[in-house]
């Protein structure tokens, strides 16, 4: 199924999550939905197009976002690693082939990773940032399959810290 969006309830939902960046992503890692907090603190997707809201092609093209992984070569081997078992989940055979493609072209890591045959599950874990602003962050995450959906997951990312939740909406507070 294309991925139209989301439904305005399942966006109501991601809105509700104040301090917790979470998004909705397709089995080719396009994000298709998120919140303000994940346009604050992990990309402002809103100001991309909608072929550049791929989260692979911003982990493995993009400085800004490789840069604010705190152990890059950890996150990239994992995302690669994960999002080979949910595009063979969700049947994505020749979207993803087009990007897996794609990818191998333009980024040397993503080809060697790729190669290597990795398979993980996304489920739960912890992430580290390095935001512009707050700094260090940690936060847990998780991933939720959507109802009805096998090809869209969604994703948030709770602060691991009071402390860390208390400056996210401290910046929050002030951001437009």
């Amino acid at each position: 199924m294309p991925p139209a969006g989301v439904t305005p309830r399942l966006q109501r939902l991601l809105d509700s999550l104040e301090v917790s960046p979470a998004i909705v992503r397709t089995a080719c890692w396009d994000v298709v939905a998120w919140n303000r907090a994940a346009a604050v603190l992990l990309t402002d997707y809103g100001a991309l197009p909608p072929d550049r809201r791929n989260i692979l092609r911003l982990i493995f093209c993009d400085p800004r976002v490789r840069a604010a992984q705190e152990d890059w070569d950890a996150v990239a081997r994992f995302v690669v690693a994960a999002f080979r078992a949910d595009a063979a989940r969700a049947g994505a055979g020749s979207d993803a082939a087009r990007l897996v493609e794609e990818l191998c072209a333009r980024s040397a890591d993503f080809a060697g990773l790729w190669r290597g045959q990795e398979v993980a599950v996304f489920g739960e874990g912890t992430k580290r940032l390095r935001h512009p602003v707050l700094g260090a962050l940690a936060f847990e995450y998780s991933g939720f399959a959507v109802d009805g959906r096998p090809d869209l997951a969604m994703v948030v990312y709770t602060p691991a810290a009071p402390g860390d939740a208390a400056r996210i909406r401290a910046m929050l507070g002030g951001a437009a």
